[in-house]
């Protein structure tokens, strides 16, 4: 694992949670992307070496929208780049971790995602991202 790439927070509303994550962080943010896949609309904030992504819910049958549903709005994810992610899910596997997903699909400002089980990292949804070059 390079560092930790970026915190996911699941929002229910992204105008009013931009415009509070602004005042918060003393920065606007950098990119809004709608990501079909995942049925979520992100916004996202440098922060040093790191990010904060927004994530809100784009139909109701969205990952977040579940999350929201069962646990309200809050962290959502902690998502950690790494080199080379099928290698990462390979060793992880290897370990003894569960996966969402056995490959990674392509997901938010311009990266490649795979997403570990919560049952095997202690209830955290953890995130494997690589960037696409």
């Amino acid at each position: 694992m390079l560092r930790i790439d970026h915190i996911g927070v699941a929002v229910k509303d992204l105008q009013s949670s931009t415009k509070l994550f602004e005042q918060l962080l003393g920065t606007p943010s950098y990119k809004t992307e709608s990501v079909a896949s995942e049925k979520v609309t992100t916004e996202f904030f440098e922060i040093g070496e790191s990010k904060i992504e927004l994530l809100l819910a784009e139909s109701e049958d969205s990952p977040i929208a579940k999350f929201i549903e069962k646990r309200g709005e809050g962290i959502h994810h902690i998502a950690f780049e790494v080199e080379n992610i099928e290698n990462e899910i390979e060793r992880l596997k290897n370990e003894g971790f569960q996966f969402i997903a056995d490959h990674p699909k392509k997901g938010a400002d311009n990266k490649l995602i795979c997403f570990l089980h919560p049952k095997s990292t202690n209830g955290v949804l953890v995130e494997l991202c690589q960037s696409i070059y």
